[in-house]
């Protein structure tokens, strides 16, 4: 239950056999405080937003920049209220998902009881059959029958928090039925879907840049890392091998890949040389770029956007998170699935909701002429992964998640897990103050004395 348990440490306190091969070519600043009990959402300024950001939006999402400016604002507050009630409710959450230009926010939960909790939260409270940790194990199943090569023509699979089921799609019913069956979850939970979508890895220091990789081949950044003192980015794991070198966007030497992991996931990095500087930045193409504050993931229905070396920005929404895919290569688990658009070399390139660090393209279906669906890698297990550290401006360093607790927290004060932390903001604990170094959802274990990264003593 790796997905789960990742799951838990960012929220809970914060495939027809695809027929193609990796497609290598030869801003704001603060969120507000929010907790289960009660939310405030974030005054947000158009002019706070990057003006390609802003110009995507509306072009793939028909959004101004007035409702660009809600829609964001909403979402942050929803991931938020989101992440305490996941906590608060424990095995009876069963997911969270936004709707509309408001952002509105649905939380379902298994516990009827549980309903009062969450609309006094400012959701909606939906009461459904299964848990989210129930989905979870049926697709995790899925994904185990996956490694024995059970899943011919069965390209897409996951769990879908609207229906409270787990999805299969596949080219035919007797291709997933067979699937399922392998997997031995039955058909109770899982809803069996007809798709001619084949998905494919897009491959072809600033988020969103062209790199190459010699002696052939073009991907795009993800998003600016460090690593104690190297600087580097991450970006997709079927770009490159350990080893792979790089040149820049400016066809100057820049690096080497140091990681990598493909298929299983999808993520990778590459360690650059002095002549490159991280930056918390994502390249708008030509309006603008975007600032990296924070990492904080968003809700199924919440807007992301993509740049990418192929074809800038473009915008859509977030459909399911945890899904698995089948590449020619093998099967990726764990993606994020939406309805945004990519092209052959966009592989690697960064989403961000806001200013929001989401992910690295992965793969996907379709184009940005007819449209399409993009999975991408989400950003924290890479760091996780790697020892990296997000760069994000607002001051001090960037920081890499803790991947497991310290052994005991010292109580009081006024910091909280579930809350959502801007940059600046201050708390105190264990009869200490602390300034916020970075925008993050507070998580157990992410205490202002146990990670300096996140918090300075002030």
């Amino acid at each position: 239950m790796e997905n789960t348990t990742l799951r838990r440490r960012v929220l809970a306190t914060a495939t027809a056999t695809v027929a193609v091969g990796a497609l290598a070519l030869a801003g704001l600043n603060g969120v507000a405080s929010a907790g289960p009990a009660g939310t405030t959402a974030p005054v947000v300024s158009a002019d706070s937003l990057s003006p390609g950001l802003l110009a995507a939006m509306e072009r793939d999402l028909g959004l101004d920049a007035e409702a660009a400016k809600t829609r964001i604002a909403g979402e942050y507050r929803a991931a938020a209220v989101a992440a305490g009630l996941e906590k608060s409710l424990g095995a009876s959450f069963a997911g969270a998902r936004v709707s509309g230009d408001k952002a509105d926010l649905t939380v379902s939960t298994t516990d009827a009881t549980e309903a009062a909790l969450i609309t006094k939260a400012g959701a909606r409270a939906e009461v459904v059959g299964h848990s989210l940790d129930r989905l979870e194990s049926v697709k995790a199943a899925l994904d185990k029958a996956a490694l024995s090569k059970a899943r011919k023509n069965v390209p897409v699979w996951y769990v879908d928090v609207e229906t409270n089921r787990v999805v299969v799609n596949a080219a035919s019913t007797s291709a997933a039925e067979a699937f399922v069956k392998a997997a031995g979850v039955g058909d109770r939970l899982v809803t069996v879907a007809r798709s001619t979508e084949q998905p494919r890895a897009l491959a072809d220091i600033r988020g969103g840049d062209a790199y190459y990789m010699n002696p052939s081949g073009r991907c795009s950044v993800g998003f600016a890392v460090t690593r104690g003192t190297q600087h580097g980015f991450v970006t997709a794991g079927h770009c490159g091998r350990v080893g792979t070198t790089t040149n820049g966007v400016n066809q100057q030497a820049q690096g080497s890949f140091q990681g990598s992991t493909f298929p299983g996931r999808d993520y990778a990095w590459v360690a650059t040389n002095t002549n490159w500087v991280a930056r918390p930045l994502v390249n708008g193409y030509g309006r603008g770029d975007v600032t990296v504050t924070g990492s904080t993931p968003s809700v199924v229905g919440a807007s992301v956007c993509r740049s990418g070396s192929t074809t800038g920005w473009h915008c859509g929404t977030i459909q399911q998170l945890n899904t698995s895919v089948t590449y020619p290569e093998g099967t990726i688990s764990g993606v994020t699935r939406t309805s945004v658009c990519a092209e052959p070399g966009d592989s690697g390139g960064s989403y961000i909701s806001g200013s929001q660090a989401q992910g690295v393209t992965s793969g996907g279906s379709g184009n940005c002429s007819s449209g399409g669906t993009t999975y991408f890698q989400p950003l924290l297990p890479a760091l996780q992964a790697y020892g990296l550290t997000l760069a994000t401006s607002g001051g001090g360093d960037p920081t890499t998640p803790p991947t497991t607790p310290p052994p005991t927290d010292q109580p009081g004060g006024t910091w909280a897990a579930g809350t959502t932390y801007a940059v600046g903001a201050t708390v105190t604990y264990g009869g200490a103050t602390y300034r916020c170094l970075q925008g993050h959802t507070a998580q157990a274990g992410w205490t202002p004395a146990a990670v300096p990264a996140l918090w300075q003593r002030v």
